[in-house]
């Protein structure tokens, strides 16, 4: 009899070695061909302004928005094994889930009033 976890190792050992193996390959493959465009901060296909040039900072915008997406993409996540539990949670899930949709609907309201969701 073999031990249980011999199986998810050997995966971790194989997801680990096709890692390291496309890393080394594209490492020792692709082209080391360098120039200004290539290695330029990339904004969103906005052009970088000429005066901060290659070290230019992003926006404190950007990451507004980034850290918006990923608060509401956090809770559709939370929705999803409510959602495939909900006849067995009954009504404690129904008000729980009610709950975290109510604490996550007051700054997503917020945010829209505050002109965070413009893309002006």
């Amino acid at each position: 009899m073999t031990n249980p976890f011999v199986p998810i190792l050997v995966m971790m050992a194989v997801a680990a070695a096709l890692t390291v193996g496309g890393i080394g390959a594209s490492a020792i493959i692709g082209p080391k061909r360098f120039n200004r465009v290539k290695v330029a901060n990339y904004e969103c296909g906005i052009e970088p302004t000429p005066r901060a040039g290659h070290q230019a900072r992003f926006q404190v915008r950007y990451y507004l928005v980034a850290m918006t997406f990923i608060i509401f993409d956090i809770e559709v996540v939370f929705m999803y094994p409510w959602a495939v539990a909900f006849s067995e949670l009954q009504a404690f899930g129904l008000i729980a889930m009610l709950s975290f949709i109510f604490l996550i609907t007051v700054p997503f309201v917020y945010e829209w009033r505050r002109g965070g969701l413009d893309w002006d």
